[in-house]
């Protein structure tokens, strides 16, 4: 059995059984970030993002026989939660894939999705305007059977995909998914996870919350580029790991993009990294968005998974003998 494999599935059944529920939502429950963002398709990227588009998976392990359901919460945009320009006017539609290169496709991997980034096939999808219906309220994608994913030796279980893209408008839809056995409540998938390629969310307005994400690096990753979109200099990004503790990372400002390339130890790889984002308490930011990826040294994108894969990672500070 390959070493990644052996880790996720390891990790999974650990996790499953001493994490609450809420760990198979995302974001994750110890990522403390609040929302998901997406804007409409017609709005400035100085809002927080820089395509209206974003990509998320989730792995059902071949142990799950019956049905699942991928809910999302507060799908509309309109209401409390969303950030409106103006009167709220935007579409952003949900839909969801399965089916062989679903996921394995370069192109849904790729931080700039483009081509036959929609591959595999359509399973269900639905388009939201400002709709009070589902506003502060879950809507399921389901049932869809486990084996209507793409199948993968390597993650231990079938994968499925699911697409927000902003359609028309200018404003922003923030929301969140949880993956469940039930159509009508939150009843985590035993061994399921969920990730993306590249993570578009919301910060927490309370500035003294910290955020972080768990991207992973595998035995071949000798070096990662983390880049940033939108930060608006709000605070300070500093990344951990077995190795790294709190490594200052290039802070991006409105409207941009920044890059810096870390070197990754023996003892980082096939571990998750932490990416943590810490507020300036003076600036006092509110509803800021966010986008990052990370890139290993062939520049392919790295997965961040709501549960991190190996759990979070602790430092551990090497002891020189005399």
């Amino acid at each position: 059995m390959p070493v990644l494999k052996k880790i996720i599935i390891l990790n999974l059944l650990i996790l499953t059984s001493v994490c609450d529920v809420f760990s198979q939502s995302a974001p994750g429950l110890d990522e403390n970030i609040p929302y998901l963002s997406t804007f409409g398709g017609n709005s400035a990227t100085s809002w927080g993002d820089d395509d209206f588009l974003q990509v998320f998976f989730w792995v059902v392990p071949f142990s799950q026989k019956s049905p699942v359901y991928l809910r999302v919460y507060d799908p509309d945009t309109g209401g409390a939660l969303d950030e409106g320009n103006g009167d709220f006017n935007s579409v952003v539609s949900f839909s969801v894939y399965g089916g062989d290169k679903c996921w394995s496709d370069t192109a849904s991997q790729s931080i700039r999705p483009r081509g036959n980034f929609k591959s595999g096939y359509l399973l269900s999808s639905k388009s939201f305007g400002n709709d009070p219906k589902y506003d502060k309220q879950w809507y399921s994608f389901g049932p869809m059977n486990p084996s209507e994913g793409e199948y993968s030796e390597k993650l231990g279980g079938h994968v499925f995909k699911i697409i927000a893209q902003g359609i028309s408008g200018d404003d922003g839809n923030i929301y969140k998914y949880f993956l469940s056995t039930s159509p009508s409540d939150n009843k985590a998938v035993e061994g399921g996870n969920l990730f993306t390629y590249k993570y578009h969310f919301r910060l927490p307005d309370d500035p003294k919350q910290v955020c972080q994400i768990y991207p992973f690096a595998d035995d071949k990753t000798i070096s990662v580029e983390v880049r940033n979109f939108d930060w608006d200099n709000d605070g300070s990004i500093r990344i951990f790991s077995v190795a790294k503790s709190g490594v200052i990372c290039s802070a991006s400002g409105e409207d941009k993009w920044i890059r810096e390339i870390f070197r990754i130890t023996e003892e980082e790889k096939n571990t998750s990294l932490e990416i943590q984002f810490i507020k300036d308490q003076k600036k006092q930011i509110k509803k800021n968005n966010v986008v990052v990826t990370v890139l290993n040294q062939y520049g392919i994108s790295l997965p961040f998974y709501v549960i991190p894969i190996g759990g979070i990672p602790v430092y551990t500070p090497k002891i020189g003998m005399k």
